[in-house]
């Protein structure tokens, strides 16, 4: 049987590789606090990218973009901020997202200003 869990592993599991052809280095995956998740923190040129994954089996309720809320992007924000007070180095970061399509498995990234 397939978790939910199982599935979104799947789609970040996608997202890394295309990260990575990409030429960004995932440094982590499933950054966890009891408060706040990034998916993956991914980085490229002296910028850490946190960025969140949504998967969709299909587009018929739309894309995975489509579930990046206003609530979402302040928990975006939120664990950035968290993530950032734990660093040692002087780092810039981007919060993206990510749309992972589970149809034909393509993918399309974008940074949320």
């Amino acid at each position: 049987m397939t978790t939910s869990k199982d599935i979104g592993n799947r789609g970040e599991e996608i997202a890394s590789i295309y990260l990575k052809q990409q030429g960004y280095t995932i440094i982590d995956r499933n950054w966890l606090t009891r408060w706040c998740e990034i998916d993956i923190i991914a980085l490229k040129d002296n910028t850490a990218f946190l960025v969140e994954v949504k998967y969709r089996s299909n587009t018929a309720h739309g894309t995975g973009f489509d579930y990046i809320t206003p609530k979402k992007i302040r928990q975006m924000q939120f664990a950035a901020e968290l993530w950032a007070t734990r660093q040692k180095n002087d780092i810039d970061i981007v919060l993206a997202a990510m749309s992972v399509d589970g149809n034909t498995e393509s993918v399309e990234f974008i940074e949320i200003v």
